[in-house]
């Protein structure tokens, strides 16, 4: 990397690293409560417990806990959908486009659904093991430990329908991750129809994707998957490039696609499921991020990969943010403000790719 490059690259790094601050810095200050963090931060520090003011509680208990998963959130969302699209070579690809946020959203449509099914059949040891499920185990709740396993259930499945001899069919990949991500929708539609309506308020309040917070331990489930998954597939941002070119082409230059294949997936689909586990499926992320980074930064993944990083986690801190304060004192599920946008902006992807 030249000088130039070099400087060009830590110059655009810090640009988004300061736009993903600033929204950050912003975001726990806007609500229907009006906060000054820094203010806060200073009673918090100075004063006793019993002179703290209510605002200390909503601004270190709810509102950054809140930012921070919004971030985290949204970062590995953009993140997954920048490497499935270098992964498949396709515009289009998403973290939910392989099935992955779909086997999350069974899993935990079942976790809530099973304890009120053995309850109506009567099976007492039954319904009191899933209940135990249901309440957790440590800092996992148990829809959060349902909806991780079926997404990893859902991953292996995806993965030997789509090997091959030497590597992982790419278009196998696709269609095996669209075909079972429309089995879970038939299977979560027929949950729902079996469901009283107290529980189908609880599942479709999930399924819309949401950052319910209830302080600092809703946090911290994403990190033991998410941080080890973004810095695996951030290390792989040079292979990405060549890869771009054709996978014969990349296997010439000496980079072993059928083994960043296989990172690749198992990454992105391990950023996903944590996610998915701990928010819902909030979807869009990972396809408008992406593509509005790459036409700023370039097509150079050791540039794009951490740029969307940090964009993705402003954005969904925006739509976040939005969602709370839009119809305050109703709060919006963020999933419905990303759809919103992410909708029209796959059309206009699908028309320009036709031109």
């Amino acid at each position: 990397m030249s000088l130039l490059t070099r400087r060009r690259y830590v110059l655009t790094l810090a640009s988004f690293a300061l736009v993903a601050l600033a929204a950050s810095i912003a975001a726990p200050n806007i609500g229907q409560t009006s906060i000054d963090p820094f203010e806060t931060i200073r009673l918090w520090l100075t004063a006793n417990a019993s002179e703290r003011i209510p605002k200390v509680d909503i601004l270190i208990n709810v509102r950054l806990p809140r930012v921070l998963l919004a971030f985290l959130a949204g970062a590995a969302l953009g993140l997954a959908g920048a490497v499935f699209q270098a992964l498949l070579r396709n515009p289009l690809a998403t973290p939910y486009t392989l099935g992955v946020a779909a086997g999350g959203s069974l899993g935990a449509v079942i976790c809530l659904f099973l304890p009120t099914l053995m309850l109506r059949f009567e099976f007492e040891r039954a319904r009191r093991i899933l209940e135990a499920i249901v309440r957790g185990w440590g800092p996992f709740s148990g829809v959060q430990v349902c909806s991780f396993a079926a997404s990893l259930v859902i991953v292996a499945i995806i993965y030997a329908l789509a090997r091959g001899q030497r590597r992982i069919s790419t278009m196998g990949l696709l269609l095996a991750g669209v075909t079972l991500g429309l089995i879970c929708s038939a299977a979560i539609l027929f949950i729902r129809y079996l469901s009283e309506p107290r529980l189908l308020v609880v599942m479709d309040r999930w399924l819309m994707g949401g950052l319910d917070v209830t302080g600092w331990n809703t946090v911290w489930p994403v990190l033991p998957f998410l941080l080890p998954g973004a810095v695996i597939l951030l290390a792989q941002a040079r292979r990405y490039d060549q890869v771009a070119y054709g996978e014969e082409l990349a296997a010439g230059r000496g980079v072993d696609v059928a083994r960043l294949q296989k990172i690749s997936f198992f990454g992105g689909s391990l950023l996903t499921a944590s996610v998915v586990a701990v928010a819902g499926p909030i979807g869009f992320v990972g396809l408008i991020v992406p593509h509005a980074v790459r036409r700023i930064v370039g097509p150079d993944h050791r540039l794009l990969l951490p740029c969307v990083f940090l964009a993705a986690g402003a954005f969904l801190v925006v739509c976040d943010t939005v969602a709370r304060t839009l119809f305050a004192p109703t709060e919006l599920p963020v999933g419905v403000i990303t759809a919103l946008l992410g909708g029209p902006f796959f059309l206009y992807l699908l028309v320009r790719g036709r031109r």
